[in-house]
């Protein structure tokens, strides 16, 4: 099993899309079948992130293909235009 973690800051003023953004990504669970978990979190980190998305997958070929997943790529590119920060990574569990 694959954990991918996706920490973002936003800037200010962007309120509205920021909640598009997250509702996209919660949208996906469910839609893209290699997307086996999903979880958004406000606010956390030790660094005050304003959000944090914790995805799993049953492989890296699954992550792959659900970044190359159409609705996955119109939601990034939302968060793109919002965004000051961002932070990835992945996990093996």
């Amino acid at each position: 099993m694959i954990r991918h973690i996706v920490m973002w800051k936003f800037r200010e003023g962007t309120e509205r899309e920021q909640e598009q953004f997250l509702t996209g990504l919660r949208g996906l669970f469910g839609v893209i079948p290699q997307l086996k978990r999903c979880e958004v979190k406000r606010c956390v980190g030790k660094d005050n992130y304003d959000a944090v998305l914790v995805s799993e997958f049953a492989s890296m070929e699954d992550l792959q293909t659900y970044k190359d997943d159409p609705r996955h790529k119109a939601v990034s590119a939302l968060c793109k235009s919002i965004r000051t920060d961002r932070v990835a990574a992945d996990y093996e569990i």
